[in-house]
């Protein structure tokens, strides 16, 4: 995972036509989420369009996975995490292949799990395919993060939740002016999950807890600057990029890395960027508790009237108060963990979830009836209890953990 070892789904609408710069306060306004803005499942799918799901183009010893539902912004379900998992073996395993890479359809690369499509299985009382559904993600991504050959993520465009779940890990992560990322599950009633508690934890200072804990949205030039992304090109000479990568003839992490900077631009992070703010950000977020960190921003806030923590507030205040506090101690732990004892939890922390209401709330207000009012359980901080989180943490009866080949693939930490 290059960066982070080193540096430390849909929306609801898309803020501007394809081809066109995101707007991020657009985004904000119309939604700061995940996943789908429809679900299918109701819809019978052939084969043939089980397929079309993740198409492959290849060249000499390259190999690209095209995540292709362009519709719901390229959102996942479990055929897609399946079709990953056996493309990315096989081509593993092929000798004449030397790297892989990654890339969208449309307007987006991946704005995260379909979690209209959970919401509607978990209400038909389908909760195995749910879990399938997980665990497939969860596997899939460890795979990538223990993979021998040189991965490239090509991000131009929404990269959201289970999206930068199984492009984070690649060794190379291409971002331009059209990359959004967020990791907004608390704004679902979940927790940031598809290895989040890991890369997250792993970032600058306590900028991984500002992330998660707010679901705030970086672009692609800030996700340079935290270590996200390896490399920042305009989308404008995206395809000569595709084009260079389709014509090398190599499995040397190096010949890859100076493709990309061939075409790679210099650029900062504006300067209201949080990447400037990494002092307050660690000055508020360092801190143990969900209601430290709330009245630490308070404090700022009145002794300097910023708006960037008036807005923090603001934000965290729309969010699930017992994802918050789930969400925080999950990037704690992730901070000490490797990255399979983190999809581990991560899986059964998802199953928790999917037996409490705010999950099913979230996705309803957020993105089924729209309404933006979500009817949170426990509707106060102060009424989520340290049980309550522990809970989140433990096994549920009958289940059984997450099983990762991690005797065959060693995870890294």
């Amino acid at each position: 995972m290059k960066g982070l070892k080193v540096a430390a789904g849909l929306l609801a609408r898309l803020v501007e036509a394809e081809g066109r710069s995101f707007a991020p306060a657009r985004y904000h306004d119309s939604f700061r989420g995940i996943c789908s803005l429809a679900s299918s499942i109701s819809k019978p799918i052939d084969d043939d369009d089980l397929q079309s799901q993740v198409l492959v183009e290849g060249k000499a010893q390259f190999r690209t996975a095209i995540l292709n539902r362009p519709s719901v912004l390229n959102a996942l379900n479990l055929n897609m995490g399946s079709r990953l998992n056996n493309l990315y073996t096989s081509w593993e395993d092929d000798p004449d292949i030397g790297f892989v890479a990654m890339k969208g359809s449309g307007r987006a690369f991946c704005a995260g799990g379909d979690m209209v499509a959970v919401y509607h299985l978990l209400n038909q009382g389908k909760r195995e395919a749910c879990k399938d559904f997980f665990a497939t993600l969860y596997q899939f991504i460890y795979l990538l993060g223990t993979y021998l050959k040189p991965q490239v993520a090509l991000l131009n465009g929404v990269t959201m939740g289970g999206g930068a779940g199984v492009s984070i890990p690649s060794t190379f992560r291409l971002a331009t002016e059209r990359t959004i990322f967020a990791t907004p599950e608390t704004l679902l009633g979940f927790h940031p999950d598809a290895g989040a508690s890991f890369y997250l934890s792993h970032l600058p200072g306590h900028l991984g807890e500002y992330l998660a804990l707010t679901g705030e949205t970086l672009n692609g030039v800030e996700m340079i600057g935290c270590g996200l992304a390896t490399h920042y090109t305009h989308s404008t000479k995206f395809r000569s990029v595709e084009e260079r990568l389709g014509n090398l003839i190599t499995d040397d992490p190096s010949v890859i890395e100076t493709s990309l900077e061939e075409y790679g631009d210099l650029v900062h992070p504006d300067s209201t960027s949080v990447i400037h703010r990494i002092e307050a950000v660690d000055k508020c977020f360092s801190h143990d508790t969900v209601e430290e960190i709330i009245d630490a921003l308070e404090t700022e806030a009145s002794k300097t009237n910023d708006p960037w923590c008036n807005s923090t507030l603001r934000r965290l205040n729309e969010c699930s108060p017992l994802s918050l506090k789930v969400s925080l101690r999950s990037i704690r732990d992730g901070r000490l963990q490797t990255l399979d004892q983190c999809l581990v939890r991560e899986y059964r922390m998802s199953l928790q979830g999917m037996a409490q209401q705010d999950l099913r709330e979230g996705v309803r207000a957020r993105l089924v009836d729209k309404d933006l009012a979500p009817k949170w359980n426990p509707p106060r901080l102060g009424l989520v209890t340290e049980g309550m989180v522990d809970q989140y943490f433990s096994l549920l009866d009958g289940e059984r953990d997450l099983e990762l080949p991690i005797q065959q693939r060693e995870a890294f930490t």
